[in-house]
């Protein structure tokens, strides 16, 4: 069963991308005391992840944190290495990426999905939530294939 609005985000490492290289993160230090917009993608470098989801939480950043967003984090079934070229190739320096290398918190928040046809596996689906002190307060999972409620223009008007 997927995550629901109300539940905490599951115990668990990741791995941020930073200039000195991967560095684990334990999500309940993560999420604990503050407000994120959290959102996954499918896979770095992908048309709709690079060209639209992405994109929405760098442009509009400034209104999130000014809205109570205290940090945008990016998750996605890649590793630290290819979500920190993704996110410099983007220019997307408010956006923390948090890697799920082995689709591990994809699989522990059930909302994974099957890219096989196209070469990916089993990758994260495309969702966005806002979570506040480790809990689900919003949570907008997109139908497969589809992108409209998962981008930060949606969740500015949630919050």
């Amino acid at each position: 069963m997927a995550i629901q609005v109300g539940d905490r985000i599951p115990s668990m490492t990741l791995v941020k991308a930073t200039a000195d290289g991967p560095q684990p993160v334990d999500t309940d230090e993560f999420f604990v005391g503050r407000k994120v917009a959290l959102f996954s993608v499918p896979g770095a470098f992908t048309p709709t992840c690079s060209a639209r989801h992405l994109p929405s939480f760098v442009e509009k950043a400034g209104e999130l944190k000014a809205k109570g967003i205290d940090e945008i984090a990016c998750t996605a079934v890649n590793d630290a290495f290819v979500l920190g070229a993704w996110q410099k190739a983007n220019e997307a320096d408010d956006v923390t990426m948090l890697a799920d290398g082995n689709g591990e918190f994809a699989q522990a928040l059930g909302l994974t999905m099957d890219g096989s046809k196209f070469g990916m596996g089993t990758r994260g689906q495309r969702w966005s939530a806002v979570v506040e002190d480790g809990v689900v307060k919003q949570l907008n999972v997109e139908e497969p294939g589809g992108y409209g409620v998962s981008g930060a223009e949606h969740m500015l008007g949630q919050l």
